[in-house]
């Protein structure tokens, strides 16, 4: 009898370019997971059991091939005193900058993940997602990329002008906000996380050389740090990444999310079989919320054919809240079939 892969195989396999039964399934659900499984949205933002509880449902119900303890951006935020409210059923809300003045980012300490009350929440829940799956299901913390940190505590505006007017300040935020993404990373991992994605979504709204300023180098220290304790990396930026194709390799990454805009082939071709695996990357909205099923199927199909022979399953970004069943079932229906 033939021995059933494991989800944990399954990536292995994948990563190193190895025989697999299907490529991996590394869909990112939030939203649609609270949902699916009857939680309002606070208690999934705010309670560790009812995050693995939505993530349970996801690998048991969609042959999801991951554990997620991803859930909003404010985590490392909320800890260093960012004022958030999580409205009960909705996104999480912030009105008021942490860093308003230059002379606030001096008043600001590193937290240990451990002290602060959301990052802690976040290292219970990998916790026990490794007694539910540890060793058969990959496990995924997650930090945010210096830029996107310094953009939750400084405002996405404000930090745009600021690139202009102080860099040099500026720098000294991404310092900080770099420091405190390594304690985190770090503090998942000896948690019992198997990869570490980091989120810079604010990376796809700059310009390459900006990029290369701002955030490729503290993308790849938080990256150095992650493989230096075990783990492997994941880069996710939201949006239109295709003008930073050729630099994000440089940030060590395992595994590049790519969004929905950017050419798969396109990015495939410029990466070698023993560079990043590509995740990604059909339309979350016009394939997954609102295509037929043979939409999926043959967008499943098209990023597998040209994604290169390591690439995972994944939309662009979020399976969108509302998305129909049938489309999730849709996707590993087509991936059984390759």
């Amino acid at each position: 009898m033939q021995n059933i892969m494991t989800s944990f195989d399954r990536y292995l396999n994948r990563l190193q370019g190895q025989v697999v039964d299907r490529p991996p399934n590394f869909n990112i659900f939030m939203q649609y997971a609270a949902h699916y499984v009857g939680l309002p949205l606070r208690k999934y933002y705010l309670d560790y059991r009812a995050l693995v509880q939505a993530n349970m449902a996801m690998i048991e119900d969609f042959s999801v091939d991951i554990a997620q303890a991803i859930s909003d951006p404010f985590r490392e935020a909320s800890d260093l005193g960012l004022n958030v409210h999580f409205p009960e059923d909705g996104l999480p809300l912030n009105t008021t900058p942490l860093v308003r003045e230059m002379s606030d980012l001096g008043k600001l300490k590193l937290v240990k993940p451990e002290m602060g009350r959301r990052m802690s929440d976040r290292l219970e829940a990998i916790r026990l997602m490794r007694e539910h799956v540890g060793g058969q299901v990959p496990i995924m913390g997650w930090v945010e990329g210096a830029l996107a940190e310094a953009a939750d505590i400084r405002g996405v505006g404000s930090l745009m002008m600021d690139l202009f007017e102080r860099p040099e300040w500026v720098n000294d935020l991404l310092e900080f906000c770099c420091e405190q993404e390594i304690l985190f990373a770090k503090a998942q991992i000896e948690a019992g996380a198997d990869i570490i994605g980091l989120g810079d979504a604010v990376a796809s709204q700059i310009s390459l050389e900006s990029y290369q300023l701002y955030a490729l180098p503290f993308e790849k220290r938080i990256f150095d740090a992650v493989h230096q304790h075990g783990a492997v990396a994941r880069l996710h930026i939201c949006g239109n990444t295709s003008h930073l194709l050729e630099d994000m390799p440089k940030t060590t990454a395992d595994i590049i999310d790519l969004d929905w805009m950017v050419d798969f082939a396109h990015a495939a071709s410029l990466y070698s079989d023993d560079g990043p695996a590509l995740c990604g990357n059909f339309d979350p909205v016009a394939v997954m919320l609102q295509g037929s099923t043979e939409r999926v199927k043959q967008a499943v199909r098209y990023c597998a054919l040209v994604g290169g022979k390591r690439n995972f399953s994944c939309a662009g970004c979020e399976i969108p809240d509302k998305t129909p069943t049938e489309n999730l079932k849709a996707q590993i229906e087509a991936l059984n079939r390759l």
